[in-house]
């Protein structure tokens, strides 16, 4: 199975108020890309599997509209959200003092089928937290580890939460520049090795049957290319990285993975992605970069055909 993720971000915040939704009333918008993306085959691909991770201000909407069409027309088309709290509602426990958070069971209440975690805005705004508290973790490297050790624990925390309530996962692993390390590539193979160990083994403890099961697919995000005026790794990199990936779920877990490009999958490189053995689909975020900067449907398909005409 192949999988496409598409990460809409903050697309319920209009363009006139400094977001990306090129319409005032987000609600209509997100219902218009799922009935664009339904009546465009998006929704009817075999093999592949495109799920649209949204706001939770969006889910009902873009559930709602989703269970409006024909089964056949959608077997292939899911929705998701954007992040699961770390704790979670339980019967018997507690009922959910869990404002301003989303707990895995609200978010399969609304519909929800899956959820990424651990994508590198989620750890970012996690380490902001723990700079409020030791601003000294920006220049202190011991410092740093640490912070990011107790991130990974965060993050399994959110994995198991999303798992015991039935969601699949879309875990997102990487490095970031100062995790990579200068000098070849030959020589930065051994840090990204241990910084992607680290993650993957911290963030997926426990969860072998769900691993077995398919329950996961693990998003591969070169923190250190993200952002405008980089440049992204090339097909032997990914490559690299992603054998590496399926390699260490292997001997640890004993299960094979799909492993999606989380760099972001574009029309430009939608070929070259398909083209590494190793890598089973891709992370879309924006489909325009240049101009009208945004998500369009139109160029998702283009996006879609692309890959799949060179897979």
């Amino acid at each position: 199975m192949r999988h496409i993720f598409v990460n809409l971000k903050r697309f319920e915040v209009p363009k006139s108020r400094g977001g990306l939704c090129p319409q005032d009333d987000p609600i209509d918008w997100i219902e218009n890309v799922i009935r664009d993306s339904v009546q465009s085959g998006l929704g009817a691909h075999a093999g592949l599997r495109l799920t649209y991770l949204v706001p939770e201000g969006l889910l009902n909407a873009a559930i709602r509209k989703l269970n409006s069409f024909p089964g056949e027309q959608t077997r292939m088309l899911a929705v998701g959200c954007q992040a699961v709290h770390w704790e979670n509602i339980q019967p018997g426990k507690n009922f959910g003092a869990f404002t301003s958070s989303l707990p895995a069971a609200a978010a399969v209440s609304l519909g929800s089928q899956w959820t990424i975690i651990g994508h590198s805005e989620e750890r970012k705004a996690k380490m902001q937290v723990m700079q409020a508290y030791e601003p000294n973790i920006e220049s202190d490297h011991v410092l740093r580890v640490i912070s990011n050790r107790a991130i990974d624990r965060l993050v399994q925390a959110e994995v198991a939460c999303a798992l015991s309530s039935d969601l699949q996962v879309l875990l997102c692993v990487g490095e970031s520049a100062e995790e990579r390390g200068e000098g070849e590539f030959a020589q930065q193979q051994p840090r990204i090795t241990e910084v992607l160990k680290a993650q993957l083994l911290n963030g997926l403890q426990a969860q072998k049957a769900a691993l077995e099961a398919g329950q996961v697919v693990i998003g591969y995000e070169p923190i250190w290319a993200i952002g405008p005026g980089r440049v992204p790794p090339g097909p032997d990199y990914i490559s690299f990285v992603s054998a590496l990936i399926k390699q260490i779920i292997r001997e640890n877990f004993d299960a094979e993975v799909a492993v999606v490009y989380g760099g972001g999958l574009k029309e430009e490189n939608a070929a070259a992605i398909a083209g590494i053995l190793t890598i089973d689909g891709g992370l879309v975020a924006l489909t325009r970069f240049t101009g009208e900067i945004g998500f369009d449907v139109q160029d998702l398909n283009s996006i879609v055909a692309k890959y799949l005409s060179a897979g």
